[in-house]
């Protein structure tokens, strides 16, 4: 498998998107979301797990893991349909269910909205994943407006809050909840300041309500991934810089999204059961001091 992450980098031609958050199925090469080889074992049979993003790239990993797992699952993102209902069929096909609910999560209104569907659908909610996300790189501070600082963060971090404070009211004790930070938090962005910013403020987010929550037996935790292959890389990037994306990592390529996706079933999972306001760090050999 190893082999097949280097041949997508090797082979990856130049390309780009002209909207956010992207489109999976317009990728070359497609992302791999899960191993041939990954075996379920029902770490989360039965569960419900309501994931942000959850229809492409990273989300989509994490939704075809936790199915695969055992797990039900909610699916929220903006209007990517096609991608949402190829990401629903593969839930599907694990034999688990799957609810589509698309809109805007920096509408409060949304958030609330998606989360009363899901426990009317389900009847209940035990896993919350914080994950989308967008991105604007700029020369520098100078090119930052007021509306792009205002809108990154209402959908990086404004949304989190949203979509939390709505769910925990329906969690239960053994409940898990995991944000999804980034590189950037820790090492900095010179051509993503606004961004690398709302990164850093969902980690203290999530070390905070880590410490809120504790004594209700609700997990949080954050993943934080390096340089990861996914529709928000070419719509974000020019068609040279894909190419060369996620080549000056230590492992010289950028991660897969099936490299991610099994950090959130640890998170979610017993196998976590003694870890709260931590972040993993799936980024190709980035040190980063926590």
């Amino acid at each position: 498998m190893q082999d097949d992450y280097q041949t997508q980098q090797q082979n990856r031609p130049p390309q780009h998107q002209s909207e956010q958050p992207g489109h999976e199925q317009e990728m070359t090469p497609r992302p791999i979301f899960i191993r041939d080889d990954y075996r379920g074992s029902n770490k989360l049979k039965d569960k419900v797990a309501l994931i942000t993003g959850g229809d492409s790239g990273i989300g989509r990993a994490v939704a075809v893991h936790y199915a695969r797992e055992g797990a039900d699952l909610g699916i929220l993102y903006l209007n990517e349909h096609e991608d949402a209902q190829e990401t629903k069929c593969l839930i599907e096909a694990e034999g688990r269910a799957c609810l589509l609910q698309a809109g805007d999560i920096s509408d409060e209104t949304f958030c609330r909205e998606a989360v009363a569907a899901t426990i009317e659908r389900f009847g209940k909610l035990d896993v919350l994943v914080n994950h989308a996300g967008e991105q604007h790189p700029t020369a520098g501070i100078e090119e930052i407006s007021a509306a792009q600082l205002e809108r990154t963060f209402r959908t990086n971090c404004f949304a989190f809050f949203y979509t939390t404070r709505a769910a925990v009211q329906h969690m239960q004790a053994g409940s898990a909840i995991i944000n999804t930070s980034s590189v950037t938090a820790y090492r900095g962005s010179s051509h993503l300041i606004d961004y690398a910013a709302t990164k850093g403020a969902i980690a203290a987010f999530t070390r905070s309500l880590a410490q809120a929550l504790a004594k209700r037996d609700i997990r949080v935790n954050g993943v934080a991934p390096g340089p990861i292959w996914t529709p928000l890389i070419p719509a974000s990037f020019t068609a040279e810089e894909v190419e060369k994306f996620g080549a000056n990592t230590p492992m010289s390529r950028a991660g897969q999204p099936a490299e991610v996706g099994p950090c959130y079933v640890f998170l979610a999972s017993s196998d976590g059961s003694y870890m709260t306001g931590e972040e993993m760090h799936p980024n190709g050999g980035q040190f980063m001091s926590t």
